[in-house]
């Protein structure tokens, strides 16, 4: 099943023109067409724009069916000839304009003032719990139940036989069947995605959402924070301890166990069946293998293959831990 931004209104009139003035680039060669979207290079077609940050992504750009691709002077050379592109200076401060060019109100993360208390009349299939808000365009499936001063705000679907706990929050999500989500957890808040200026911080728009497959559990107090452009996912069997923070983009597979007080940067993938220790840290924009099984308070900080045991600071190979510990 594909979801691509339904729930941010978006601007359907851009062109290349529109999108060279706001990045400042002068170049009259470049003819004008209009652009449809803004999407990752593996996502985007023909009439869309991405982006290219890093030559560690160049086979996957020089695969990417779209045409217009931001990226900067590093990058330009390793890329084919066919395409447009548009040289920045900073590529994510580019993406970021762009972005917000085409979903202008996807900066705005404050609270839903179109929430109302749920109708028990509408929802005659759920169970409800006292003082529990419910925003427009929600949808909840049969034999639900909705925990005390839960909030369900606007831009929610939410499958069958789910049991959402007290005190929770939940914005910009789907939610597939059987998904047991405890008390105190915050689901599809914009991410910590900002760029360092001179003056100020400047915001980095999210228009991804949360994507949480069926039969997940989420633990007491978990923050699982919505996509920046693509999404982030929790993969189907999935259980989450306690007080996991899980960053914009993050993907995660099937039959993963993550304990308490995990955290997860922005962007890093994880394979199926994951066995993650207590209060791990994993780091952005890696990728972790399948049945992969990483040590309580260890740091990953790049790229762990099929099959691995891993533990410490950096994380390596569990026999060599174990030796470097004895030898120490």
């Amino acid at each position: 099943m594909s979801y691509i931004n339904p729930f941010f209104k978006k601007n359907n009139k851009i062109n290349l023109s529109d999108i060279l003035k706001i990045l400042n680039i002068k170049n009259l060669k470049f003819k004008n067409y209009k652009i449809n979207d803004i999407k990752d290079l593996d996502k985007a077609s023909k009439q869309e724009i991405t982006f290219l940050n890093s030559a560690k992504y160049i086979d996957i750009a020089n695969k990417t069916k779209c045409h217009t691709i931001i990226t900067n002077n590093k990058c330009k050379n390793l890329l084919k000839k066919k395409f447009t592109l548009l040289i920045v200076d900073n590529v994510f401060l580019a993406v970021a304009k762009v972005t917000e060019l085409f979903y202008p109100e996807s900066l705005d993360d404050t609270y839903d003032d179109k929430v109302t208390f749920a109708d028990k009349k509408k929802f005659k299939n759920i169970k409800l719990g006292k003082n529990v808000l419910i925003g427009k365009n929600v949808k909840i499936g049969k034999n639900c139940f909705i925990g005390h001063n839960s909030i369900i705000e606007s831009n929610v679907k939410i499958g069958n036989n789910c049991i959402i706990g007290s005190n929770v929050v939940i914005k910009k999500t789907i939610i597939e069947d059987n998904v047991n989500i405890l008390d105190g957890s915050i689901i599809g808040k914009k991410g910590f995605g900002f760029f360092p200026g001179k003056n100020a911080n400047i915001r980095y728009p999210h228009i991804g959402m949360v994507i949480i497959k069926k039969n997940v559990e989420i633990g007491c107090n978990n923050t699982i924070d919505r996509g920046s452009i693509s999404n982030t996912v929790i993969g189907e069997n999935t259980f989450l301890d306690n007080q996991v923070h899980i960053a914009h983009n993050v993907k995660i597979g099937k039959n993963c166990i993550i304990a308490g007080q995990v955290g997860f940067a922005g962007s890093s993938i994880l394979g199926d069946k994951v066995m993650i220790g207590g209060q791990a840290g994993i780091s952005g924009h890696i990728r972790i293998g399948n049945n992969v099984k990483i040590g309580g308070g260890s740091g990953v900080i790049k790229n762990v293959p099929d099959n691995s045991r891993v533990m410490g600071y950096p994380a390596k190979d569990i026999k060599n831990f174990i030796k470097d510990n004895k030898n120490g």
